[in-house]
């Protein structure tokens, strides 16, 4: 907490925001920039600036995994009707879990959010068109200090964009072997302000402003002007108010209760979070909860399907590579799939011997099983350094698919999901391409079953013109409720086939713009 705990509980504040990821962080800074008073409140930690703590998702006791910022508890998970309980990639600290990204912002196609003659959107595009959203891309990518190479396949002007680091050996050699197959890689938009002695933290905190996320681009700027402050260890369990009007927050600062007041409140609270807060904020006026009139509130949840696979480039180098992206695969034949990029992860012996025995053991073949090391060593020996790439296959909005929420208990994150046939038939074509477009490394697939990527959760308040089919407005606003706005991806209608952080910094900006232009 910064700030005497009296001073920050008692006034009323031009804006709350509830989280402090991307979009809490984003919109919390250009509002006190504005000169807005601005109160962030976090669930979790501030944590320690020169921590480098990894994301651990083996981790399972909840107080260790709370001191370290990750969510504590797993996910309650239903999939296709069976019941699984899983740790998610997610932050739960001053900056949510981008903290812990690969810094990885990329902006979307046109035609992920425009319905455009040969490539129709599966929605009729979003209420806010490509070039609406232009300028605030622009700003994003200012804001989040991004560096890469254009995409070639994207005729649009090149975005702002500082020059990257030259590639490592490895992904130097992806690089020029695409080409030499006539595909289009680029190196990935990153945002890393490359401060003398960067270590490029992706994947874990970063010890310095150095790497741009929630954190360091948003909350500790915002904090830098005088005009905002934070609560931390502070959890958000409803929002109360009029029929259209929020009046204040009830929350547990370390466990004790307090009333927070704003004029304005910003949900970004994830697109788990979100949902689950206004689903609790049942009232009279509500009673279905807050904003939920349509009935949509935690319905259309979205993910990416992960397709991660490993290539030999033919380099000997152990250094991972993580600048490689590839569009070519991204819109093929009327079918929407997604982008190509690497994970900044190598697979030496020890991993190939384990993914081979994993193979076997699903074989006829199960009792050769311990047999593997011999031929994955001779592979080790003969390819080099297996890299990792991953393709991000696009989900789309089904109402079926939804948060839950469980008065009982509700601290804890849970959705049913069923995964659609039309999506299976997607991730066919999706993984032929791979292979073929990746033919000349020997790319090797490593899932079999459909696999969510349970960092990439969005679609659960959709936006839209009719508040009988959305939640929010075009401005983000909440239907209805005329000072409730949400930044985080639970606004997306689609998921388009990219990482969600830069559209998320993006309509924060737009957001931010609006509320202090009196819209």
């Amino acid at each position: 907490m910064t700030g005497p705990k009296g001073d920050i509980t008692d006034r009323i504040w031009d804006v709350i925001v509830i989280g402090t990821g991307i979009g809490g962080g984003t919109i919390g800074r250009a509002l006190a920039e504005a000169g807005q008073s601005v109160l962030f409140v976090e669930a979790g930690p501030a944590g320690y600036r020169a921590e480098e703590t990894r994301l651990d998702l083996a981790m399972g006791d909840p107080v260790a995994r709370a001191l370290r910022g990750f969510w504590p508890e797993p996910v309650a998970a239903r999939i296709d009707g069976r019941d699984r309980s899983v740790f998610a990639p997610l932050g739960r600290g001053v900056g949510g879990s981008s903290v812990f990204y690969a810094a990885t912002l990329e902006r979307p196609a046109v035609h992920d959010l425009d319905d455009l003659p040969g490539r129709p959107h599966p929605t009729g595009g979003w209420p806010v068109s490509a070039a609406q959203m232009a300028p605030w891309f622009d700003r994003a990518a200012t804001m989040y200090h991004l560096s890469g190479t254009p995409d070639p396949l994207d005729d649009r002007p090149a975005p702002a964009l500082a020059p990257p680091l030259p590639p490592t050996p490895a992904d130097a050699a992806i690089i020029a072997r695409l080409q030499r197959g006539g595909l289009h890689p680029y190196q990935l938009h990153t945002a890393l302000r490359r401060l003398d002695g960067c270590a490029a933290c992706l994947g874990r905190k970063c010890p310095r402003p150095c790497k741009m996320d929630g954190r360091s681009a948003g909350v500790e700027p915002a904090l830098a002007t005088g005009r905002a402050a934070l609560l931390d260890h502070c959890e958000v369990t409803a929002l109360r108010g009029e029929a259209g009007q929020i009046t204040h927050a009830e929350a547990l600062l370390h466990g004790q209760p307090v009333t927070l007041r704003a004029r304005r409140f910003v949900l970004a609270a994830g697109a788990f979070g979100s949902p689950r807060l206004l689903l609790a904020s049942r009232a009279t006026h509500w009673p279905e909860g807050c904003a939920n009139a349509s009935g949509l509130v935690g319905r259309n949840l979205m993910f990416h399907l992960n397709e991660m696979f490993a290539i030999w480039p033919g380099t000997r180098s152990a250094e991972p590579g993580k600048a490689v992206g590839l569009r070519d695969f991204y819109h093929v034949q009327g079918q929407r799939l997604g982008m190509v990029q690497a994970m900044g992860i190598t697979a030496a012996y020890g991993e190939i011997a384990h993914f081979l025995r994993l193979r076997v053991a699903a074989t006829r073949l199960h009792r050769l099983a311990g047999l593997t090391p011999l031929p994955a060593m001779v592979a080790a020996r003969l390819l080099g350094q297996a890299q990792i790439l991953v393709g991000l296959l696009e989900d789309l909005p089904y109402a079926d698919n939804r948060v839950t929420y469980d008065a009982a208990r509700p601290r804890r994150i849970a959705f049913d999901y069923r995964i659609h046939e039309e999506l299976l038939a997607r991730r066919k074509v999706f993984r032929r391409l791979i292979r073929r477009g990746f033919a000349g490394m020997r790319p090797l697939m490593l899932s079999w079953e459909p696999d969510l990527n349970l960092g990439h959760p969005c679609g659960t308040l959709r936006m839209g013109h009719d508040p009988a089919t959305s939640v929010l407005d075009p401005d983000c606003r909440a239907h209805g409720i005329d000072n409730l706005h949400v930044v985080d991806a639970s606004f997306f209608p689609t998921a388009m086939g990219v990482n969600p952080s830069l559209t998320i910094a993006a309509m924060a900006l737009r957001v931010a713009h609006g509320m202090t232009e009196g819209r």
